[in-house]
């Protein structure tokens, strides 16, 4: 779907393999443990049901969450105010500094690249704002007060 975002493609991608690995890999593993005879001590056909267990649950919280994120759509992220995907940069006021950052969903944040999740203090801080907003959010290491200085929404990207 052209109006997906990215995000959903790539968790449906890592569903299909999981699955795949879930319905293929995973009897055929069973198969093998079941042909060396008891069960009850049997390593290889434990370590094949506890991953087929782990598989199902990780397949289940993706299913989940790709449900959640489809109800977001390139078309409802905004153009004039950040949102997904924007980069805000923005100055400190107390000390003068900037610093860029990039709102993702959780499952994309990398704060060592500067990619904040929107549900974090500081990333749902920034949402909403336009250029020139004053945002104050408690971090840490106390509260810390900027202006949104600059905006690249996902649109002008």
């Amino acid at each position: 779907m052209a109006d997906q975002l990215p995000i959903v493609a790539r968790l449906q991608d890592e569903a299909a393999e999981l699955k795949r690995e879930l319905n293929q890999d995973i009897p055929k593993a069973l198969e093998e443990a079941r042909a060396h005879g008891d069960l009850k001590e049997n390593a290889e056909y434990h370590a094949a049901k506890e991953r087929q267990g782990i598989l199902n649950a990780r397949i289940a919280q993706l299913e989940q969450r790709i449900g959640e994120l489809s109800r977001y759509s390139i078309a409802t992220i905004p153009r004039d105010r950040v949102g997904y995907g924007s980069k805000v940069e923005v100055e400190d006021l107390e000390s003068g500094d900037t610093e860029v950052y990039e709102l993702v969903f959780p499952e994309e944040a990398d704060p060592g690249k500067g990619h904040v999740s929107m549900t974090s203090p500081l990333g749902s801080a920034f949402v909403n704002k336009r250029v020139g907003d004053e945002v104050s959010v408690q971090t840490p290491a106390g509260r810390r007060k900027f202006e949104v200085v600059e905006l690249a929404t996902y649109h002008d990207r």
